[in-house]
């Protein structure tokens, strides 16, 4: 990482290289405000340690113009002068505080720390951006986490991909992301419902059909050449007869076919994506699936997780959609409460992100008004549910012992109250009651500003 050090002395400039010296940081010094504004722009630094005093104007001056720089880096303020300033720099987005003087320890850890909240906002930032390419698929799960990686690594490969996971938990958005972020993804991306197809049929669909030289003088173009240097998806791959299978296992085999009518052999980029909620082995066990199509298609494997495997994504999944049918609808929703948020979780979802969305549409058309209770849902749910007892059938253990939760103090609350008393007792002074508190005076000064901000 690149660090600017703002500082008008060029003897502290010395002693805090000395102090950085061998954490990783590629040192460089500004000793007026005008020299630090090029530097941003010249150097443009990771991390900027920031006097606030300085000969030709104010630090936080600095911090004005930071919104137009590139990336924008995390910036330590450092001053001899009181709690205003720190407060007045947390404020103007700072990442935290020193106050003169410091040890090498002191300013080490700050660094360090600063380092690390550096590389997360990075990572956050480059997660976000490779996130909007991954379309309709919303979750902060560990299990789709990681779908979301294999997702990402398949994507720069470019061989065959089978996607698994019962109906309605997401395999065509996930062969979407896949072409999405795939080199590809400028080309089509054609669907093939095998369900429809057979062996009768399956040739002509995806092979198409040539009648150049009959008098109907016609020409039907199949699926393959539709998806011309894009992605062809195979929707629920299992459902092929023998002998679509067989038309199916020459294809991938050869990368060539021949079109219905010609005798031409035709061969044309395109990258299959196969999906199926079944358990292919099983299929192959039973006698249904062909050995050698399976290996063909058991490539590149995703699998999706059931929705009961991730239920700490359904209150993200239900804003989303909720989100999409305002838009659809024109209607306006309430925010999910914690109990509506619970209720939601409770359940086991046995048709997946489907059954979700569906059940919310239902929701939407018998909603009056904008606010959503546990009793919409509960309503909601039956109507795809039979055996959906209400309430009952949630698991509502924290909303059942509200009694319980009364007498519970929120942590905030206790830190805020600690914190004061510890500022009451040291009669104001903030760096006495850090040391009471036994944690660095930059750390109460952000808490103060953070209740500050959000009216606590």
């Amino acid at each position: 990482m690149k660090a600017l050090i703002v500082e008008d002395s060029a003897t502290l400039c010395a002693i805090y290289e000395a102090y950085l010296r061998g954490i990783g940081l590629e040192i460089f010094f500004a000793t007026t405000l005008q020299e630090a504004r090029q530097s941003l722009h010249n150097v443009k630094p990771d991390f900027v340690l920031l006097d606030i005093e300085l000969p030709d104007g104010n630090g936080l001056e600095l911090m004005a113009g930071l919104d137009n720089v590139a990336p924008k880096p995390v910036i330590v303020v450092m001053t001899g002068h009181g709690s205003d300033w720190a407060e007045r720099a947390l404020a103007e987005g700072a990442s935290d505080f020193l106050a003169k003087p410091f040890d090498s320890i002191r300013l080490r850890v700050t660094v360090q720390n600063a380092m690390r909240r550096k590389e997360l906002n990075d990572q956050i930032g480059a997660l976000s951006e490779r996130r909007d390419k991954l379309g309709g698929l919303v979750g902060v799960s560990a299990s789709i986490r990681s779908v979301y990686d294999t997702i990402e690594r398949i994507a720069a490969a470019d061989g065959t991909v089978l996607i698994t996971g019962e109906s309605g938990s997401g395999k065509e958005l996930a062969a979407r992301a896949v072409h999405d972020l795939s080199a590809r993804a400028p080309d089509p991306f054609v669907i093939a419902d095998c369900a429809a197809m057979s062996g009768g049929t399956i040739e002509r669909e995806l092979f198409g059909e040539d009648r150049r030289d009959s008098p109907a003088g016609w020409i039907h173009q199949g699926l393959v050449a539709r998806a011309e240097g894009g992605t062809l998806f195979l929707d629920e791959v299992a459902e092929l007869d023998f002998a679509a299978q067989s038309l199916l296992l020459r294809f991938l085999e050869s990368g060539v076919f021949r079109s219905s009518g010609t005798g031409e052999e035709t061969s044309t980029p395109v990258r299959i994506i196969a999906c199926t909620n079944r358990d292919l082995l099983e299929e192959v066990r039973a006698g249904r699936l062909r050995e050698d199509l399976y290996y063909r298609l058991q490539v590149l494997p995703i699998r999706m997780p059931a929705l009961r495997e991730r239920l700490e994504d359904v209150p993200i999944l239900a804003t989303t959609i909720l989100q999409r049918l305002a838009r659809q609808t024109g209607k306006t929703f309430d925010p999910l409460t914690d109990d509506v948020s619970k209720r939601l979780c409770g359940y086991a979802w046995p048709g997946n992100v489907r059954q979700l969305e569906n059940m919310l549409r239902w929701m939407t058309a018998m909603l009056v008004g904008t606010s959503i209770s546990t009793s919409i849902i509960d309503d909601a749910i039956a109507q795809f549910d039979d055996t959906f007892e209400g309430r009952h059938s949630v698991n509502e253990t924290v909303a059942d012992n509200v009694d319980d939760t009364q007498a519970i103090t929120p942590l905030w609350l206790v830190e805020k109250r600690a914190i004061q008393q510890a500022i009451d007792v040291s009669d104001g002074n903030i760096n006495r009651a850090a040391a009471l508190l036994e944690v660095a005076p930059s750390t109460i000064y952000r808490k103060m500003q953070t209740w500050k901000n959000s009216g606590a």
